[in-house]
């Protein structure tokens, strides 16, 4: 049987939580440009209208990154229920 909490696994995901939040202090702090530089006669707050090109692009980023972390989240979820699953049924 195959072993999902290795020590190896575990630095390895102690490592992508890192870069995972190096990649998001990075697109808040750019994200601040946007909150500095606002002006209401722009247009509607976050809304893409009242955004530069660089805003928009740093926008657009933070959402696709969510969508990225939402489904590698579920897929830690679901490699976890695959393992107990298997284990119990080599146990049963």
């Amino acid at each position: 049987m195959k072993k999902i909490f290795t020590i190896k696994n575990i630095l390895l995901g102690i490592f992508i939580i890192l870069i995972d939040l190096i990649v998001y202090l990075f697109l808040g702090v750019a994200m601040m440009d946007y909150d500095d530089f606002y002006e209401e006669s722009k247009g509607e707050y976050m809304s893409l209208e009242s955004m530069d090109t660089f805003q928009k692009s740093i926008f657009i980023s933070m959402n696709i990154w969510n969508i990225i972390n939402i489904v590698f989240v579920i897929f830690i979820i679901y490699k976890v229920y695959k393992h107990f699953t298997t284990i119990k049924q080599i146990h049963d």
